[in-house]
């Protein structure tokens, strides 16, 4: 190689060879970085060092994130309109009204049909659990509610009445027993026990209290000596109220140990019945059902109110037999229907046996509301032995339910006609 001026040294050509050698490098670096700047995105070729990895995110800002734009999304942007135009709104609304009522109008017919399918009179047990038995209150409470409440006494006192009415020459017996929270017995003692009119009586005090004494001694009505229950019988009659008709209330203070509070047992008293049962139950098996026919020597005219319970051939409570009709003076007779189809639904075993027949007088005004009748206590008669096939069973029919039936379809089928319009766009003015 030669120069103008001469030839080039060779210490000089090694030189500029060394610097054009050094170049090469920056050239291919440079167009490299310009290259991968221009093309982001690109597969890194095999072999190239990976960039710097970013921080892995929380999952909780991961699931988040979405939400979170979703949300400021909806705030940014205004509601989409709906689909529906204001007629169309309207309709909608319409029938999801009537559809509604004519729901509730069939449940309301389906109950009613099913609950008057038997009459008033003839029901069976299973709707009337607290009907089965006569009357015979048992409670428990503390005997000092104050110690029970603070914690320094656990001490019971169970009182026990086996009757609440008291008719004629009729005496109730009264329980009291005292015992711990597992119902081991406590020593008990009567302090004192008084009857008297019920305080809530217009004319009460107009008869003095009389005393009335508990014993445990296996006599006077109570059952074992010793046994720590207590017990005081009250013959209204012959204890200074034969004259007297309404609430009796037997007031008491009773002591356990340290403890000692009040208590008391009320029965409601009628000197003279004004009908009496008599003679022997007649029964029929007329119309599809079976009508028992109770004498009754009726003293004083007016609505009677008479009930008993009927059970199977295995002592099983089967139905809840009432009557509620005006009787007149002197010999009657009582019905106690055992309506067919509660025999064809339930299936009894005969024969059944009527027990525990009780009934009133019921009074118009006053009180007490009502004069009690003798009550027929345990079984008081056992009807023959029928088969299901000789029960109708067709459901109780009555001026009445035909009335209130027709309403509740008539209310089925309006609600209907306006669904029907609703669906069908063509409303009912």
């Amino acid at each position: 190689m030669t120069r103008d001026d001469g030839p080039i040294p060779s210490a000089s050509r090694l030189r500029h060879g060394r610097w054009l050698l050094a170049l090469v490098p920056l050239v291919l670096v440079g167009g490299a970085v310009f290259w991968w700047q221009g093309s982001e995105g690109a597969e890194a070729p095999e072999g190239a060092p990976e960039p710097a990895s970013a921080p892995v995110p929380d999952p909780r800002e991961v699931a988040r994130a979405p939400a979170e734009r979703s949300s400021a999304a909806m705030a940014a942007e205004p509601a989409a309109p709906s689909l529906l135009s204001p007629e169309a709104r309207e309709r909608e609304a319409r029938r999801e009204l009537w559809q509604k009522r004519l729901e509730r109008a069939k449940r309301s017919l389906e109950s009613y049909v099913a609950a008057t399918r038997y009459p008033p009179e003839s029901r069976p047990s299973r709707e009337h659990p607290d009907q089965l038995e006569l009357a015979e209150p048992e409670r428990t409470r503390p005997l000092s509610p104050k110690a029970a409440e603070d914690g320094t006494s656990d001490v019971q006192l169970r009182l026990k009445q086996d009757k609440v009415f008291v008719v004629g020459d009729e005496a109730v017996l009264f329980t009291v027993a005292c015992e711990d929270a597992r119902r081991a017995p406590r020593p008990c003692e009567v302090v004192s026990a008084q009857a008297h009119e019920a305080d809530h009586l217009a004319d009460a005090g107009g008869v003095p209290g009389v005393p009335v004494t508990f014993v445990d001694s296996g006599q006077g009505g109570d059952a074992v000596a010793g046994d720590g229950m207590l017990t005081g019988r009250f013959q209204p009659s012959k204890q200074g109220f034969a004259m007297f008709s309404g609430t009796l209330r037997v007031a008491l203070r009773v002591r356990s140990g340290s403890l000692e509070d009040s208590a008391f047992f009320d029965v409601l008293y009628t000197p003279a019945p004004p009908a009496t049962f008599t003679g022997r139950v007649r029964e029929v098996l007329e119309g599809g059902s079976l009508d028992l026919y109770l004498p009754v020597q009726v003293r004083k005219a007016g609505r009677y109110v008479v009930s008993g319970r009927l059970d199977d051939e295995g002592g099983v409570p089967f139905a809840v037999l009432s009557f509620n009709e005006e009787l007149q003076e002197g010999a009657q007779e009582v019905k106690l229907n055992v309506f067919g189809k509660v025999v064809r639904d339930d299936k009894p075993t005969f024969p059944l046996t009527l027990r525990d027949v009780e009934g009133f007088l019921l009074k118009e005004m006053g009180d007490p509301d009502r004069e009690l009748m003798v009550t027929l206590r345990g079984p008081v008669h056992t009807t023959r032995v029928y088969s299901l096939e000789q029960f109708s069973d067709a459901e109780w029919r009555s001026p009445e339910r035909d009335l209130y039936t027709r309403e509740l379809e008539k209310d089925v089928m309006e609600a209907q006609k306006q669904l029907d319009a609703a669906l069908s766009d063509t409303p009912e003015p």
